[in-house]
């Protein structure tokens, strides 16, 4: 695995080891031995998985309050999205700062996101499968949101929306409530 550090501070692009020959290929999807210079967790306590249908689709942008907060590795295991990542560590340097990756069934990319970041995606294609691996379990008591077009992030979306929930659309914006950290 190659790890590729990010400007936001503690945040990473995991390139996974391909091993392909006449069969397909093999990788891994996660190793603790690897990946502990990210962190020191050694447990996964939740993985989570999700189908999105429809190209365009919004999911997020999702965080846990403290003491919730969750480090997770994002694959898009089928399909191609925009992977969002929000800095809400008020203390950091890269406070509100965002980065956005392609994430793709042929790229094997993993993004690897911090406890005290937001995170959502929009799909690029129908029909994308995309996996979560968790080192917290989910609280829906600590769970905040940030509107996805929040002006304050001003995040640079590739294409239209064309669905979201109720729950993310409806999230409000950062100048209308105070999530910080």
């Amino acid at each position: 695995m190659k790890i590729i550090q990010l400007l936001l501070n503690g945040a990473a692009i995991i390139k996974s080891d391909i091993f392909e020959d006449n069969r397909g290929f093999f990788t891994r999807l996660f190793c603790q031995k690897e990946l502990s210079k990210l962190h020191n967790s050694k447990s996964i306590d939740q993985i989570n998985y999700s189908f999105t249908k429809k190209k365009g689709t919004i999911r997020g942008l999702h965080f846990q309050k403290n003491p919730f907060e969750e480090i997770k590795i994002v694959r898009c295991l089928k399909g191609k999205i925009f992977d969002v990542i929000v800095d809400m560590r008020k203390n950091s340097k890269t406070y509100l700062k965002w980065h956005g990756e392609i994430l793709s069934e042929n790229n094997h990319k993993m993004l690897y996101v911090p406890k005290g970041f937001a995170h959502g995606f929009q799909t690029l294609e129908d029909d994308c499968m995309t996996i979560y691996f968790n080192n917290e379990f989910y609280n829906p008591q600590a769970e905040l949101g940030i509107k996805f077009d929040d002006k304050l992030l001003n995040i640079k979306w590739p294409i239209k929306m064309t669905a979201i929930s109720d729950k993310d659309l409806n999230f409000e914006s950062l100048n209308d409530i105070s999530i910080v950290h």
